[in-house]
């Protein structure tokens, strides 16, 4: 028998997934979203957290770069 589970596919760079990685361990066991790792640079995760995922990274970015002083 198959077990299919709906899900987003992923693709960034190995900095990236871990900061995706460390972001689903914050959360207790019932809320983490990644279904399946599937390397370095690829993962599965819940749908429904998409956005979120995406929000986080843009957030974590503008807080991360560098803008020169006048």
């Amino acid at each position: 028998m198959v077990n299919a589970t709906k899900g987003v596919f992923i693709s960034c760079d190995i900095p990236m997934a871990q900061y995706i990685i460390n972001m689903n361990a914050s959360f207790p066991a019932s809320d983490k979203f990644i279904i399946h790792i599937v390397d370095s640079t690829h993962m599965f995760v819940q749908p429904h957290v998409e956005q979120m995922i995406r929000s986080q990274i843009a957030k974590f970015r503008e807080d991360n770069t560098y803008v020169k002083p006048n």
